[in-house]
């Protein structure tokens, strides 16, 4: 068999991929896009084309808004600090310190534990007066009245805490892993030309993390954005629609109030913001990486 024949019976090896791609991920989408302009109820077959009709029912009311500044205040919190708490665990567990890998193990074990299991330990955390912080506040003398998931003003930060705690290992994991490539030679160079440990993490570590870096922003920005698991365990987007993320939105619009119709429009407008904020992240960090 020649090298051109050969190269053609290849492409036959990837057509199970692509008949999976077309089935799971292309035919979804269209279909979303053809329930989006159509008043479907979701179950029953017979439904009608209305047009824009559901794209201006949800600009002109208030859910969209909401659930989009929640969204966003979700994923930027949430990417802020992971990248921060991230990279600063890396740092310190790279150090040599008796014990890292006991360490590196404990601040990755949140993320092997499921959002379901995760989320209702932390709402037993956040209890009111029998909670994990209720109690410990309540031994060392201090009796405050404080409902962390029952606040309009904090039930969205708390979840976000939540987000970190179970997603920062990985971030961890990340960094620690690009750290280990930085030579020794770069480090001790410029420690001979004077530099100490800021000026060393700044001109030498950082830049090396770049692709390190655009890895964690772009997944954390994508667990943000598509937050739905644990709004929906812990508050059910409560208390009224303080944790109402545009995910959680197309949910309990299309199977709660059987609006496929206008889920699936709201599902459109969530998959353009996704890709839209994603894609300017994604170009604004490889900009930065190549000039690293």
């Amino acid at each position: 068999m020649n090298s051109a024949v050969m190269k053609k019976s290849l492409y036959f090896f990837a057509i199970p991929a692509l008949i999976f791609y077309l089935v799971l991920w292309i035919f979804p989408i269209l279909r979303l896009f053809q329930y989006s302009i159509t008043d479907y109820n979701g179950y029953s077959q017979a439904f009608n084309y209305i047009g824009l009709d559901n794209y201006k029912f949800l600009l002109n009311g208030e859910l969209l808004g909401i659930s989009l500044k929640n969204t966003l205040i979700y994923t930027f919190v949430s990417v802020a600090l992971s990248i921060i708490i991230g990279l600063a665990l890396a740092l310190l567990l790279n150090l040599k310190i008796k014990g890292k890998g006991m360490y590196r193990s404990l601040a990755y074990i949140p993320t092997l534990f499921s959002a379901i299991v995760v989320g209702f330990l932390w709402t037993y955390v956040y209890m009111p007066d029998y909670g994990m912080i209720a109690t410990f506040l309540d031994k060392i003398g201090i009796n405050a009245d404080l409902n962390f998931l029952g606040s309009y003003s904090s039930a969205l930060y708390a979840i976000i805490i939540v987000e970190i705690w179970k997603n920062v290992g990985t971030t961890m994991i990340i960094f620690l892993a690009a750290l280990q490539t930085v030579p020794n030679e770069l480090l001790e160079a410029g420690k001979i030309d004077g530099c100490g440990p800021w000026k060393l993490f700044k001109n030498i570590k950082l830049p090396l993390l770049a692709s390190a870096m655009t890895i964690n922003v772009t997944l954390s920005i994508i667990s943000g954005l598509k937050a739905f698991d644990f709004p929906f365990i812990m508050t059910n987007g409560g208390p009224g629609t303080s944790t109402n993320t545009l995910i959680f939105a197309i949910y309990k619009m299309a199977f709660t109030e059987q609006l496929f119709g206008k889920a699936s429009a709201l599902g459109v407008i969530s998959f353009a913001v996704i890709i839209l904020i994603t894609a300017i992240f994604v170009l604004r960090m490889n900009k930065r990486e190549v000039s690293a």
